[in-house]
């Protein structure tokens, strides 16, 4: 059985990965969201195990200890982590996994496992940025220009990544999100592992 493929999803704030991220794996079963580790409380409606994996501090601190996560970052004196463990596991299976992450945990999880796909998602200009943090209605003037830098600076790592998708129109963006998708299981490796009497039997 061949080996799953990792994917990893990222973006700035307001550029859509949320929700292409959503579709994806609406329209494609055979990929799995890998549900992060966290150390701060659930918000109301949040399920454990489905949103997050809530653990106390000092769960989390014996899991970093033990080489448990393959990335981890503190957001706001929260800790946040994925399990290496539970990807390797299912990935041994065949699964398909996507991480949706940061640019800084993009970083780590390549350094660990360099295979992994990366795809970033960018707005289509500033201003569609701004537009669409203003559209959410929930911060001031001055929280929407913080956020409006950092995406930019978040922006900056772009070329870190093996695929680029901006998202300016939804359903193309999330049709070119499902091409990557499906063109890494058409490699000739995966091919090979998966179809390998068919392809034994025609050569």
């Amino acid at each position: 059985m061949p080996t799953g493929n990792l994917f990893i999803v990222a973006a700035p704030s307001g550029a859509g990965k949320t929700s292409l991220v959503k579709e994806l794996l609406a329209a494609d079963a055979g990929i799995q969201l890998s549900i992060s580790y966290t150390t701060r409380a659930p918000r109301p409606g949040e399920v454990n195990g489905q949103h997050y994996h809530f653990v106390s501090r000092e769960t989390f601190t014996q899991m970093l200890e033990r080489g448990d996560f393959l990335e981890s970052a503190e957001v706001y004196g929260n800790f946040y982590g994925t399990s290496q463990p539970w990807i390797e596991a299912s990935r041994k299976t065949g699964q398909d996994i996507l991480l949706e992450i940061d640019w800084q945990g993009a970083a780590q999880v390549r350094k660990l496992m360099p295979e992994a796909i990366s795809v970033f998602i960018l707005p289509p200009s500033v201003e569609a940025l701004r537009q669409r943090l203003t559209g959410r209605g929930q911060d001031a003037e001055e929280v929407i220009q913080r956020r409006v830098a950092a995406a930019r600076e978040d922006c900056g790592h772009v070329g870190e990544f093996d695929y680029v998708i901006i998202n300016d129109d939804f359903a193309t963006a999330l049709q070119d999100l499902l091409a990557v998708v499906r063109a890494q299981r058409l490699q000739i490796d995966a091919q090979l592992d998966r179809h390998s009497d068919l392809i034994a039997s025609l050569t």
